[in-house]
């Protein structure tokens, strides 16, 4: 008997759709009270997000929806053009847009920090502001909104490979999570390819589409074909490669990362138990410990990006912690300085190496680590 495509029963858009619909429900991601900020580019992935979420919106399946677009001011008329597009992309599907411009170049110099560092700092506290005055209007607590983002399989088996080269710490092969706080990705299990022709078939069955001033169905940025960069590299040289080994790459892929996820998990539930028994965080500068608490919230509630820390807070960790198995000891390590770095700071293995170190052979070689 003949394999028969899928696609020969249900058309694209009912795969992409289900797919969505199918992941928010199985990973808890939102419900029908629950607001949502769609943050679109114009590229494919979250043109199509905006289809998708706003059809689930208009549907009751999640609740109010709000478009949010950041102009970086880094690619001149460019970036201007993806702004309009995304203005009529919001026409199109029924939703309000939030366009912003924020001159995400000046700040990095200004601060001397990392351009695409900057831009993503600056979109996720756009969203946050967007999100909180959603909610306020929706007359929901911020807390039970939620951020979405147009992340894909492909971008999930683009950080499995990334990671690969670079090396990561504890749960990194676990690649993109489903949700982060308030931010969640609803298209991990669904690939740009089927995202793609979500969009396509939408035009070719006569449905409302946005197109830009050349008529195209999304926004291309030219800079995601250079493969000097280390993503677009991944992108277009390894995972094709992969590929042609094994042509159910991503579904393979994804199902593995969903295997070391659940396990990653597991430990970091026992690396939390151990935070909360052995660890005790202090305001810098206060004499007792009464002024922080123990555990993740004793930073005053720090939050889980570690922002609230960085420089503010240290940590005590009692002798106890030597008596914990050796991952489970670097798993807590790396949860402690996390929370004492900044956002976007990457926690070095020399350093995590160090904090264990102070308490090799079983016992701590000083009162306390910092």
């Amino acid at each position: 008997m003949a394999d028969v495509n899928v696609r020969d029963v249900v058309g694209a858009i009912d795969i992409a759709m289900r797919r969505m619909e199918s992941t928010i429900a199985a990973r808890g991601l939102a419900g029908p009270e629950t607001p949502v900020v769609l943050m679109v580019s114009g590229g494919s992935d979250s043109t199509a997000l905006a289809y998708l979420a706003s059809g689930l919106s208009h549907a009751g399946f999640i609740g109010p929806a709000r478009i949010l677009h950041v102009n970086h001011l880094l690619r001149g008329e460019d970036a201007d053009a993806d702004a309009r597009f995304v203005e009529a992309l919001a026409k199109v599907v029924g939703v309000p847009a939030d366009i912003r411009e924020v001159d995400v170049g000046a700040i990095a110099a200004r601060e001397g920090g990392n351009v695409e560092a900057v831009g993503r700092r600056v979109r996720y506290a756009a969203a946050a502001e967007a999100l909180a005055a959603l909610c306020r209007e929706a007359s929901v607590p911020v807390s039970e909104g939620r951020i979405l983002t147009a992340h894909t399989a492909d971008d999930r088996v683009e950080s499995f490979y990334m990671r690969s080269i670079v090396g990561t710490g504890p749960g990194g092969f676990r690649a993109m999570r489903y949700r982060n706080g308030s931010v969640v990705r609803p298209l991990l299990d669904t690939t740009r390819e089927d995202l793609r022709a979500c969009i396509d078939e939408r035009d070719e069955l006569g449905f409302p589409v946005a197109r830009d001033e050349a008529g195209a169905l999304w926004r291309e940025d030219a800079t995601n074909a250079h493969t000097d960069r280390f993503r677009a590299f991944v992108r277009h040289e390894i995972v094709p490669l992969a590929r042609d080994r094994n042509p159910r790459l991503h579904e393979t892929l994804c199902r593995t990362m969903n295997l070391i996820a659940d396990e990653d998990d597991l430990l970091e539930g026992m690396a939390a138990d151990i935070e909360d028994a052995c660890v005790t965080w202090e305001r810098v500068g206060d004499d007792a410990a009464a002024q922080g608490g123990r555990g993740a919230g004793g930073a005053a509630g720090a939050r889980a990006d570690g922002a609230a820390c960085a420089g503010e807070w240290s940590a005590r960790i009692a002798p106890s912690f030597a008596a914990h198995p050796l991952p489970l000891r670097r798993r807590v390590a790396t949860r402690v300085l996390k929370r004492m770095l900044p956002p976007d700071a990457r926690v070095e293995s020399a350093s995590v190496k160090a904090l264990l170190d102070a308490f090799r052979d079983g016992a701590p070689n000083s009162g306390y680590v910092a």
